[in-house]
């Protein structure tokens, strides 16, 4: 599978900044919209998730609330498939499944349609999942389960960038394969 070379994923690293204490103190946050505003930036990451991807014989992208609708929506149309949303409780209109997992002081939950992954002949469809970032995984890996749970297959979770220091990438490659574009350690 195609893999990018140290000059574009340097590129790419250098098109995302960096703000400091945000969301709380702290944190350094990593803020895609600059790579979003970078049109060589963008195009360059999206060239190579569809050169990645295009002969995977995938059905679904899946993108997390809200960033990776951006990412997965766009990826979806490239690669000429659909695109399915997985949403925080309430946000979508028709019947949902949901996913509980846990925070470092609570639960959260993510929810799809029940129908989201229809396909004909009952076949069970591939779905890639995708987000703009994996920090400690509790979305994305309640996100793959919630996949699997609505009849499909996660082939795969994507993502644009991992915080590896944080090894929130561990808990998801025991339910599926896990693919980062860029590692910040």
């Amino acid at each position: 599978m195609q893999t990018l070379s140290n000059e574009d994923k340097n590129y790419l690293l250098n098109s995302i900044r960096e703000v400091e204490d945000f969301p709380k103190p702290g944190i350094k946050f990593k803020d895609i919209t600059t790579l979003l505003g970078n049109k060589k930036a963008f195009h360059l990451l999206m060239d190579h998730l569809v050169a990645r991807y295009k002969d995977q014989e995938i059905d679904y992208i899946a993108g997390i609330e809200s960033r990776g609708f951006i990412f997965g929506a766009a990826l979806a149309a490239l690669l000429k498939t659909r695109f399915v949303p997985i949403r925080k409780p309430g946000k979508l209109p028709y019947t949902t499944i949901s996913e509980k997992y846990s925070l470092e002081y609570g639960v959260d939950e993510v929810t799809i349609h029940i129908d989201a992954f229809s396909m004909p002949n009952n076949s069970k469809p591939k779905v890639l999942l995708i987000d703009d970032l994996i920090a400690t995984g509790g979305t994305a890996t309640a996100a793959v389960n919630l996949i699997n749970k609505a009849g499909a297959e996660c082939v795969e979770a994507c993502f644009v960038i991992n915080l590896s220091f944080l090894q929130g990438d561990l808990d998801i490659k025991k339910v599926t394969s896990v693919y980062s574009v860029l590692e910040v350690d």
